[in-house]
């Protein structure tokens, strides 16, 4: 699409949505906004198997999820207890995180606790909360959450418990009572408990018309959210993911995991995508996930799948998990994890992505932060980072940085600042009050926590999960890495050196933390943009590019090639923004933090090395 052609669509969707929002505000621009920002935060579409913004510059979502605290009752299925906690996270998890997305979980449950009768006040404080997400500047993709189906099916004593279907759905079926037998996970009820395979098994089927009033509760959902948000706001929302974890519960005889995704799972995506439409999401993708099995690492757990009889194109994203169920297991690996550990696995997401003829996101990957396996938590979501950011491993990226791949978008598990403080009573039995952790199943990955004044704080090295990524490039990205130098105790953690070929470069970059970033331009005025870390402050950072050696970049102007300034939404993060207005042209950008500032003779011989570098790999 040409370049005129793509601000020509920025500007028709936000004014078809000034024209058919149904009780909206005016659209007005976010705090911090450049001349630019409000075309590119047009809706997000996909365009030659990338995420591309209003501006046709490719983008990356990096965020998490908001948050687990859906799965409970506390807060009656909403991420938060109020707006205003929202809001705090929302600036937290920009500042702190550097995230510019979230997943955002929502429970049919509490948006139709009456068969038939979505809740209007449910539905009216979950936009409020994701609002405040958009109002600082992040995109959002709600998700309609469920785990084992439902917490319905659950004993009052039970081990476990679920998410997802309302108590009228439960009722419904004559379900036996739940029982996994021996189960140290809770996903082992996903295969093991008969009411929960019978239940879902129920769902895919329409038993009851289950999946018809599913799908009547989404569409309201979404024509609500779109009613109520200003063009601007239903902009930054960027599609919707219609079921979390798809599974069958059971097979029919004869039929394999690959024929249900065929037969049973697509179809009801297609019918979900209808029902975007008919709610006035034309123009934003479903996310849908194949079979939850599909990548499991256990042998013994995986199942044929990846949509592998599906041409997803534009309208979808392919949406996937990862968990390093080895690592969880604490049996089938025992060492931490490597560098290049999920290069592989990831490679694989990149790859249907493409055969299906769209982008990806691995909507969930995290690692138990407490409990007997936490000792791998550093190095198994450092690798995963690694992962999204390359399908090279670091001790091959200088050698071979044209495999890199594009950069994956993915929003870790999870953003919860009630971690730790949860009260909520497991199955509705006072005698189980969960207060640890994420209190849902023992589980404890949340990145972030409440101190005791009540202010966000990071549980995870930020040096790893506050990063440096490309947000959006003018242009195509070939390659990008990020060397975080996060800590697994007190071993910084260093798995792509700068070769010894490039004693400059490496110089410049001593014992710092780096990111290097290649891309071909397309003749965009605008600028590729890359998130800049708190670690990376202007007055410590450097950039060696082809558009010239800065250390201390300075404020951003449109005739400055290499610059900062403040990501919208007034959360106090920045971004670097590279300006090269010629189109096919290959250009690099490494940026650094090292602690001293370099004279101008490193930075010069720094720039003709990655210029050589380049030269040779690009060729």
């Amino acid at each position: 699409m040409s370049k005129l052609r793509v601000h020509l669509l920025g500007v028709l969707v936000l004014l078809t949505g000034l024209l058919t929002t149904t009780g909206a505000q005016p659209a007005s621009a976010l705090p911090d906004d450049l001349w630019f920002d409000p075309a590119a935060a047009a809706t997000l579409t996909v365009q030659n198997g990338r995420f591309t913004d209003g501006l046709g510059r490719e983008v990356v979502l990096r965020g998490y999820n908001v948050s687990g605290e859906t799965k409970l009752k506390e807060n009656n299925g909403l991420p938060f207890a109020s707006v205003a906690d929202a809001k705090k996270s929302a600036t937290a998890l920009r500042a702190l995180g550097g995230g510019n997305s979230v997943r955002f979980l929502l429970s049919w449950a509490y948006a139709e606790p009456t068969r038939g009768q979505v809740d209007p006040a449910y539905l009216a404080a979950a936009t409020d909360q994701i609002r405040a997400f958009l109002d600082a500047g992040i995109r959002v993709y709600p998700d309609f959450h469920q785990d084992l189906y439902s917490r319905w099916l659950f004993d009052s004593d039970s081990w476990y418990t679920g998410d997802g279907a309302p108590k009228w759905a439960v009722d419904l079926g004559d379900y036996p009572d739940e029982y996994c037998g021996i189960c140290p996970f809770w996903g082992q009820n996903i295969t093991s408990n008969a009411a929960v395979t019978q239940a879902t098994y129920d769902f895919w089927h329409n038993e009851y018309g289950l999946q018809d009033a599913f799908l009547d509760t989404a569409q309201k959902t979404m024509t609500y959210v779109r009613q109520n948000l200003t063009a601007t706001q239903f902009a930054g929302v960027v599609g919707f993911d219609p079921w979390n974890e798809p599974h069958a519960g059971t097979y029919d005889s004869g039929q394999t995991s690959r024929v249900w995704e065929k037969d049973v799972l697509w179809p009801f995506y297609v019918k979900f995508r209808a029902r975007m439409d008919a709610a006035g999401w034309q123009a934003k993708p479903a996310f849908v996930e194949p079979n939850l099995f599909w990548n499991a690492n256990i042998d013994f757990q995986k199942q044929e799948g990846g949509l592998l009889d599906a041409t997803l194109g534009s309208r979808y994203v392919f949406n996937t998990h990862f968990y390093d169920q080895k690592a969880i297991s604490g049996v089938f690996m025992w060492g931490k994890a490597e560098d290049g550990q999920y290069v592989g696995d990831f490679g694989t997401v990149r790859d249907r992505a493409t055969a299906t003829g769209t982008t990806a996101i691995i909507s969930e990957f995290g690692h138990p932060l407490s409990g007997s396996v936490s000792d791998k938590a550093p190095t198994v979501y450092k690798a995963m980072y690694q992962a999204l950011d390359s399908r090279v491993k670091g001790a091959n990226w200088w050698a071979d940085p044209a495999s890199s791949g594009p950069v994956l978008s993915g929003s870790q598990w999870q953003w919860d600042i009630y971690n730790g403080r949860h009260h909520e009573l497991m199955n509705d039995n006072p005698n189980e009050v969960q207060t640890a952790g994420d209190a849902w199943n023992d589980e404890d990955l949340s990145a972030v926590r409440l101190d005791d004044s009540g202010k966000p704080v990071l549980r995870q090295d930020a040096r790893m999960l506050d990063r440096v990524y490309p947000s959006a490039t003018a242009g195509r990205s070939l390659a990008f890495t990020f060397e975080d130098r996060s800590r697994d105790g007190s071993t910084t953690l260093t798995w792509n050196p700068v070769p010894s070929s490039l004693p400059n470069v490496a110089q410049l970059v001593g014992s710092g933390q780096y990111a290097l970033q290649v891309w071909r331009s397309d003749g965009s005025a605008e600028p590729t943009e890359l998130h800049l870390p708190a670690s990376f402050p202007n007055a410590s950072t450097t950039v060696v590019s082809d558009l010239g050696t800065v250390f201390g970049p300075p404020a951003y102007t449109r005739t400055t090639p290499i610059a900062t300034a403040a990501e919208p939404g007034g959360t106090g993060s920045r971004r670097l923004l590279l300006t090269a207005a010629d189109s096919g042209v290959l250009h690099y950008a490494l940026v650094a933090n090292g602690a001293t500032a370099p004279s101008a003779a490193v930075l010069s011989a720094a720039r003709s090395e990655l210029s050589s570098w380049m030269a040779s790999e690009f060729n």
